[in-house]
């Protein structure tokens, strides 16, 4: 160098020791970044955003779900079903109900009443829980449910590792609380989650760790408390599947093997796998859901997962239908037992019910067992609970399937819309026509805001009046197919008092109705039908003897006014009953005669429901409509119009009526 200053800089690639410890460093950094979905240098990839990597445990979730395959197999298995329940509305009242629902009697080994627990106590309080969830936008609802759960004295200690688990993968404390279930052949456990986070803030979970984290981590627990499942137990397991008539782990595996033709191949690279594949397609042969296509290939029938998935279910409910029949200490030939299909019942059912019962408990859905007066036993699938009042064993019922039609009403609101630049109220309709009343255009109203609620396909302004879009039609359609979902049928209750109850009760019963109907409900001789046929030959029997009905020409012929002579029997005994409860006088309400007064409370009776309705210096019962929940100690107001009331609410006293 001439010059100490001098200085010369070579450019080329850094090289600091440990070169292949660096790399390694550097893979890393790059794996745990793929992982968080994070595209670090390369071309950026393309794909569609579902919104399953929004929220906390996105990245977990991934990890846990591309585990070694052979590894998971051999896992002790753990089913976990979950489900997001919206408090607004309804819902705090649906999670006070679900709460009881868990904590009922016959739950635990010894039959007892379950008990709530929590992270740090053995006994959690309801109601506690529900006043620190007051405000929150939503919880989370788990039923977790071990495939060995019975080798568990005790799953407090599982459940609450895998909470443990779960803060940790999500990063912030959780509000929860749980109990077990002993009371089915595979104990589980029903965990409630609060929708907040360590900071207040909605707690937001992430599809991924929802779908598959959570039950990754349940599993690891059970095999770390358990071992691994021994080669022998996963072999005899999947042999059990082979002719099981439901969709099993067996057909998922050949369905995401299956070509676009869903041709499917028997070879495997074991000779138990393609035992088991083989066996496996020969029985779907059999069922008739897929065709030998050469000596190792099959084809399936487009829509055989839905079918045995149908089928499973379906196996399902006869033993449902099995367990309660042997509760009741007898058990009809199959052919007298069917499964009620909304989707395809030609007519209604007239029956007392058997059971009531939660057919899925994670979604709040229920079934009811009717015995019908076909003489048949019918599985009926009634939707989400909270649609549905209770009803007591041998309540007699009529059910048919929900209407999944556009409704007139809704042919209507888009005729007066479209003549008034897509506006609706009452006023409009009654200009559009003269002859409506104003109750009729009411009902039109509660329409659009109950298609408002469920679907947002109506819109109401701020004076009052209702936007409708020029597609009102569709979005009317769309509101009943989701409602049908909830509600597939339409329950009527008939008599709550068992049939037995009516043969000699002074009230106007569904024995009389039934006496004195133009079509009658068909009876066939056998079953449900056989006992009403006995019972109604008893009710003449009464009648005739409190000269309400005489037999004449083999004819048996009752007075025009016998109903209402009964009902008004009914209602006289009852509101002197209520009046020396209540230390108030009793009048009874004439047909045209105008009812003022305050809405008290419902009186359920044998001739029917009615509403108490308190005035300035007695009582009335008039008969009660569904609308009359929402005024329960509001003043009402309406006029007698016979079996029915006009009410007068809203507007004031002189506005829409609802008959």
């Amino acid at each position: 160098m001439s010059d100490d200053d001098d200085f010369e800089p070579r450019l080329g690639r850094m090289r600091a020791r440990g070169k292949s410890r660096g790399k390694k460093y550097l893979h890393r950094i790059l794996a745990a970044a793929n992982l968080a979905g994070v595209t670090v240098g390369g071309p950026k990839r393309r794909t569609r955003f579902d919104g399953s990597r929004i929220g906390r445990g996105s990245g977990v979730g991934r990890v846990l779900g591309s585990r070694d395959k052979f590894a998971a197999f051999r896992q002790r298995r753990v089913i976990v079903k979950s489900r997001i329940v919206k408090l607004a509305g309804k819902g705090a009242q649906a999670a006070r109900a679900h709460l009881r629902y868990v904590e009922r009697d016959g739950t635990t080994r010894d039959g007892g009443r379950g008990q709530l627990y929590g992270a740090e106590s053995d006994e959690a309080d309801s109601k506690s829980f529900l006043v620190r969830g007051e405000g929150d936008r939503h919880q989370f609802r788990f039923i977790v449910s071990p495939e060995d759960g019975a080798e568990y004295d005790d799953l407090k200690s599982l459940t609450r590792r895998l909470m443990a688990r779960m803060e940790d993968d999500l990063g912030t404390t959780l509000d929860w609380v749980a109990v077990d279930h002993f009371n089915t052949g595979h104990p589980h456990t029903h965990i409630v989650v609060r929708g907040r986070d360590d900071r207040g803030k909605d707690l937001i979970i992430a599809r991924e760790y929802i779908t598959g984290g959570m039950r990754e981590r349940a599993a690891e627990l059970v095999d770390l408390d358990l071992g691994p499942r021994s080669a022998e137990a996963v072999q005899d397991r999947l042999r059990s599947e082979i002719e099981q008539e439901r969709l099993t782990s067996i057909d998922r595996a050949l369905l995401r093997e299956a070509d676009a033709d869903t041709l499917v191949s028997a070879a495997a690279r074991s000779a138990l796998d393609q035992t088991l594949r083989i066996g496996r397609l020969r029985k779907l042969e059999r069922l008739g859901l897929a065709e030998p296509v050469g000596a190792t290939h099959w084809r399936l029938v487009p829509g055989a997962a839905e079918t045995l998935r149908r089928m499973g279910e379906r196996g399902d409910i006869i033993r449902t239908m099995q367990r309660a029949f042997a509760e009741n200490g007898r058990a009809p030939a199959l052919v007298d037992q069917a499964i009620y299909d909304a989707a395809t019942a030609p007519q209604p059912i007239v029956g007392r019910i058997l059971k009531r019962g939660l057919s899925d408990e994670i979604d709040d859905r229920h079934f009811v067992l009717v015995e019908a007066t076909d003489g048949r036993t019918h599985y009926v699938d009634i939707g989400k609970g909270e649609n549905l009042d209770s009803h007591s064993i041998g309540a007699i019922v009529r059910i048919e399937a929900a209407r999944v039609t556009v409704r007139d009403s809704d042919r209507v609101v888009a005729e007066v819309a479209a003549a008034n630049g897509g506006r609706y109220d009452v006023d409009l309709h009654l200009r559009h026509d003269p002859a409506a009343t104003e109750a009729f255009a009411e009902t039109h109203v509660r329409r659009l805001e109950a298609i408002r609620r469920l679907t947002g396909g109506a819109t109401r302004e701020a004076d009052g009046s209702w936007a409708i879009a020029p597609d009102h039609l569709e979005r009317a359609a769309t509101y009943e197919q989701m409602r049908s979902r909830d509600r597939p049928v339409v329950v009527e209750t008939l008599s709550a008092e068992r049939l037995e109850h009516l043969v000699d009760v002074d009230a106007a019963t569904w024995l009389d109705q039934e006496l004195v109907a133009a079509d009658p409900v068909p009876l066939r001789d056998a079953g449900f039908g056989r006992d009403v046929r006995e019972a109604q030959a008893r009710r003449r029997q009464w009648l005739i003897t409190q000269e309400l009905g005489q037999e004449t020409d083999g004819r048996f012929v009752t007075p025009p006014d016998m109903i209402d002579t009964l009902r008004r029997r009914e209602i006289m005994r009852i509101g002197g009953i209520l009046s020396e409860e209540l230390g108030t006088p009793f009048a009874e309400a004439r047909t045209g005669e105008q009812v003022r007064g305050v809405f008290r409370r419902r009186v359920d009776m044998v001739s029917g429901r009615f509403a108490l309705v308190e005035r300035a210096r007695d009582f009335t019962l008039v008969p009660w409509r569904p609308v009359l929940d929402r005024q329960l100690g509001k003043d009402v107001a309406g006029v007698v119009r016979g079996d029915s009331v006009s009410w007068a609410f809203g507007r004031g006293r002189s506005g829409p009526n609802i008959s």
